[in-house]
């Protein structure tokens, strides 16, 4: 089976979808070992943790391609990947999922802001018209041709236009083909019952980011509301952080790691990554050698 059909089915669950933002391959690798069925990148993690840079449009489709295909890569579970405004036209748009098609993953999040976009809960965001994006959804319904690749169409219309214009896209971009719709940043509990209400019939997805502009809620509150899935996009990333302020912290300070509470031990960590595999892998080779 397909990791896009298996995102399919896991969709068709009664019970929302609990998807953990991840940034690299250990994150992933982490996340799939306790249990996670989907997993979703975030540009936001990507850009931060690649370049060292804010959510502003930085990373180039290549670089966001490279990233996210070897996260792809690294698990056995779906994988659905931030791939912003497609990088461009409708035309760029079909590149950009084709090439996610190649690479494997699951879904993709694609976006009505201009570019170079900005986080969706910085400020200052603007969105292209409506047409516009129906336009590159078509595009990428057409561009994943036989592949079953999900697609979830965002709107971060909410900040510029207003709530009520929110929700008309995410409508109109349901109606052009995207598979779940993802309305951006709404501002309290009541704005995110109001489009649920507004959208009964269309799976919807909702953000919870630590310290953003949407109250943040658990899957059980999210899903009484109607929502099919909630991403935790950059959870991992703000709790590594403050590790690794702790940690450096604590080394510039004390001058050791001694008594340093945060982290796993070494022979936990190579446990995580599978050190013994790549150990039987090459003995097994160096067996083979030597008898022949």
């Amino acid at each position: 089976m397909s990791s896009s059909l298996q995102l399919r089915q896991l969709l068709q669950r009664p019970e929302i979808l609990v998807v953990p933002g991840v940034y690299d391959c250990l994150g992933a690798k982490i996340a799939e070992q306790l249990g996670f069925e989907v997993l979703a990148t975030s540009g936001f993690g990507i850009a931060a943790s690649t370049l060292g840079v804010p959510d502003y449009g930085l990373l180039t489709a290549t670089e966001m391609l490279y990233s996210v295909g070897r996260i792809a890569q690294s698990v056995h579970v779906p994988l659905i990947v931030d791939l912003d405004t497609g990088y461009g036209n409708v035309l760029n748009v079909i590149r950009t999922l084709q090439e996610a098609v190649k690479i494997g993953v699951s879904g993709i999040l694609l976006e009505d802001q201009e570019w170079p976009k900005k986080c969706g809960h910085f400020d200052g965001k603007r969105v292209v018209s409506m047409q516009e994006h129906i336009s590159k959804i078509r595009a990428a319904v057409e561009a994943r041709a036989e592949s079953q690749l999900v697609i979830i169409g965002r709107t971060d219309a909410r900040a510029v236009l207003g709530l009520e214009a929110a929700i008309e896209r995410g409508k109109a971009y349901f109606e052009a083909g995207a598979d779940l719709i993802f309305i951006e940043a709404p501002q309290s509990q009541a704005e995110l019952v109001q489009i649920a209400e507004a959208l009964p019939n269309i799976p919807l997805v909702a953000n919870m980011i630590e310290g953003g502009k949407t109250p943040e809620l658990t899957a059980t509150e999210l899903q009484a509301m109607g929502y099919k899935v909630v991403f935790f996009p950059v959870s991992s990333l703000l709790a590594v952080t403050q590790t690794i302020i702790d940690c450096f912290r604590h080394i510039k300070e004390q001058g050791t790691t001694q008594n340093l509470k945060t982290g796993v031990d070494f022979k936990a960590f190579e446990k995580i990554i599978d050190v013994a595999k790549y150990q039987r892998l090459e003995q097994y080779y160096q067996q083979d050698s030597e008898l022949s």
